[in-house]
């Protein structure tokens, strides 16, 4: 995937544009160790929260390709045959209903994420009529014939916050506000499949990180099988 790409997916995620329906999720301790999860229908969220938990998505497609994203590619015995395509291909043909699919993934991650704080696991699918665009780059939304359907999974820290002053209006002074446990930008991500040429890449995704000089080897080896893509700063340095 190129930036255009990218950027032509992020657009979507707000609430007059996206066709998410639902936003599932898991609660991961220090421990790793499955806390709860979760099913959230998007129509019944105040459209704050919906904005909140497509912000929180979207973010899993920050920065640009070769820093913050990085291609990974899957080799024709993987896509052909093997439990880690096919369990993301499961994901994405179930609309993530699946929820035996869900659980494995969510495992997946919980056994090889290793962060120094509470996370959220945040999983989404989206599937886009894809417009046709121009030679001039204008899109024709009445002209496209092709559609996107892709899995987006953000994962993302659980902090808790410090305590402050608060002013509470009724009582026209301020008072402390104890600690709350926040949802921080998220730390790393995925998309499934990745969109080439503006076209579905069976044999592609797209993977992100927060920090260009960590990626997360034992995250990528159980969720992808594949060798862990050099950091974006020793490719550079390289």
């Amino acid at each position: 995937m190129i930036d255009k790409e990218v950027a032509e997916l992020r657009r979507r995620y707000r609430s007059d544009k996206s066709n998410i329906t639902k936003i599932y999720g898991c609660y991961v301790n220090l421990k790793g160790e499955i806390v709860t999860t979760f099913a959230e229908s998007m129509s019944l969220l105040p459209v704050e929260e919906q904005e909140k938990y497509l912000e929180l998505l979207k973010k899993a497609m920050s920065g640009s390709v070769g820093r913050t994203l990085t291609n990974i590619e899957f080799s024709t015995k993987q896509v052909a045959d093997s439990p880690e395509h096919r369990l993301l291909s499961t994901l994405r043909s179930s609309a993530l209903s699946d929820e035996e699919a869900r659980n494995s993934l969510y495992e997946k991650i919980a056994g090889s994420l290793h962060l120094p704080v509470h996370y959220l696991i945040l999983l989404s699918y989206d599937s886009y009529d894809v417009p046709y665009r121009s030679r001039d780059g204008e899109f024709q939304q009445d002209a496209g014939d092709s559609q996107f359907s892709y899995v987006l999974c953000s994962v993302c820290p659980v902090k808790e916050s410090k305590p402050v002053l608060r002013y509470e209006g009724a009582e026209k002074a301020f008072h402390n506000r104890g600690t709350e446990w926040v949802v921080a930008a998220p730390e790393v991500g995925f998309l499934f499949p990745a969109f080439d040429d503006r076209a579905t890449n069976l044999y592609g995704a797209l993977y992100y990180t927060r920090n260009q000089g960590v990626e997360y080897d034992e995250l990528v080896s159980a969720v992808f099988n594949t060798r862990p893509p050099m950091p974006p700063l020793a490719q550079r340095e390289s």
